[in-house]
C-alpha cells in the first residue's frame, strides 16, 4: 500500500492527469453501453437502401431510438436472404424470386413494404449482332442468369409466354459480374440481368434487349425483415421504412442528383445510372393482398418447375397485409 501511494503522490507531482471516476458513473457508462443496439442491414450495389446509406440520413432516425447500423452488402438477394435465414442479418430488399427461395427452405423472412412494378428494370439481353431475334428462339440455348433471382421468374414466364419449355433452355447460373464476362466472350447466348447492369450492358458493349418484363412479369423490390427482428423491434423497422420513404421521395423528383449520389459508390457512369432510375418505381408501400396474390402465384410456378422442394403459402411471411 505504502508502494502504491508514493506512485500516486510521483504522478501529482509530475502533474500527469489522474482520473477519479465515481462507481455510480461506472455503471452509468456500462449501462449506455449494454442499452446500445445494432441493426443490421444488408443492401444491394444499387437501389434506395444503398442511396439511404450513402446519405447518412438514417443514422441520427436510429440513434435517437438507441441503436447503430451495420451496412454489408450483398451481389444479389438470394445471398442476403440466406444471411437473414442464418441470423446474420435483420433487414435488406430483393427482387420478388428470392422470397420465394428463401421461404420455400425455411428462413423466418417478412415481407415489410414493396415498391410498385418496374417491368423495364429487368430484361433478356443478346450480344450485338446476335442471330437471336426472339425469345422463342431460346430453345436450346444456353442463358446466364443468378439463380433464385427476380429475373428467374422473368426467365421462366417469358419462355412460357413463347410456348418455349424451360427444360428446352440450359439455364447458367452465374453471378452478374461472371455472367457479364460470359456473355462477352460468347460462353452463353443469352443473359438475364437486372439494372443497373441491365443499363451498364446496354451502354458499355450494345447489348439488345430481346424481352423485359412489360406484359410479363412486375418486378417488384420487396423489403423484409427477419420475424425474430420485426417482432422485437418493430420500431426500428418502421423507422427504417420512414428513412425509405424520404429517400423515395427525393429520388424520384431529381433523378439525375441521383444519379450523381451513386455513381461513386456504384462504379457508373451518370448517364447510365440516368436510364436505369427511369426505369426504376418509386412510391414505398405496406404489403397488400394484391401482392401478396402475385407472389403465391410465383410460387405456385416454381414448385411447378421442380424450383423449390414444397409448396408454400406467402401469406405466412405477410403478417396480415392491407386489403
Amino acid at each position: 500500500m505504502h508502494a502504491r501511494r508514493m506512485i500516486l503522490k510521483a504522478a501529482i507531482a509530475m502533474g500527469l492527469g489522474v482520473a477519479v471516476v465515481s462507481a455510480p458513473a461506472l455503471i452509468g457508462s456500462a449501462s449506455a453501453q449494454a442499452q446500445e443496439k445494432t441493426v443490421r442491414i444488408g443492401f444491394q450495389k444499387y437501389g434506395k437502401l444503398v442511396l439511404l446509406k450513402s446519405k447518412g440520413s438514417l443514422e441520427p432516425r436510429l440513434r435517437a431510438l438507441g441503436w447503430n447500423i451495420k451496412w454489408t452488402e450483398f451481389s444479389a438477394g438470394p445471398a442476403l436472404l440466406e444471411a437473414i435465414n442464418v441470423g446474420a442479418l435483420d433487414f435488406g430488399n430483393t427482387g420478388e424470386a428470392p422470397p420465394i427461395f428463401a421461404q420455400a427452405a425455411g428462413a423466418p423472412i417478412r415481407y415489410v413494404a414493396y415498391e410498385p412494378p418496374a417491368p423495364k428494370g429487368e430484361a433478356i439481353l443478346v450480344p450485338k449482332g446476335s442471330p437471336i431475334k426472339s425469345v422463342t428462339e431460346l430453345k436450346g440455348k444456353k442463358v446466364a442468369l443468378n439463380k433464385g433471382s427476380n429475373v428467374h421468374y422473368l426467365l421462366v414466364k417469358a419462355l412460357e409466354k413463347a410456348n418455349v419449355k424451360y427444360s428446352d433452355i440450359t439455364p447458367v447460373f452465374l453471378a452478374p459480374a461472371d455472367a457479364r464476362a460470359a456473355f462477352e466472350r460468347g460462353a452463353v447466348d443469352a443473359w438475364v440481368i437486372w439494372d443497373p447492369f441491365q443499363a451498364a450492358a446496354e451502354a458499355a458493349i450494345e447489348a439488345t434487349v430481346l424481352a423485359d418484363g412489360t406484359d410479363t412479369v412486375s418486378n417488384y423490390q420487396f423489403y423484409l425483415s427477419s420475424q425474430k427482428f420485426l417482432e422485437s423491434d418493430p420500431k426500428v423497422v418502421d423507422a427504417i421504412l420512414e428513412g425509405l420513404r424520404e429517400v423515395d421521395d427525393w429520388a424520384k423528383t431529381d433523378i439525375k442528383a441521383v444519379a450523381e449520389q451513386l455513381s461513386p459508390s456504384v462504379g457508373l457512369p451518370v448517364p447510365v445510372l440516368e436510364v436505369a432510375l427511369k426505369r426504376q418505381a418509386y412510391g414505398i408501400k405496406p404489403i397488400d393482398r394484391k401482392v401478396i396474390t402475385e407472389q403465391q402465384q410465383l410460387a405456385d410456378t416454381f414448385l411447378a418447375l421442380g424450383l423449390i422442394p414444397k409448396a408454400i403459402a406467402v401469406a405466412d411471411a405477410a403478417g396480415t397485409p392491407a386489403p
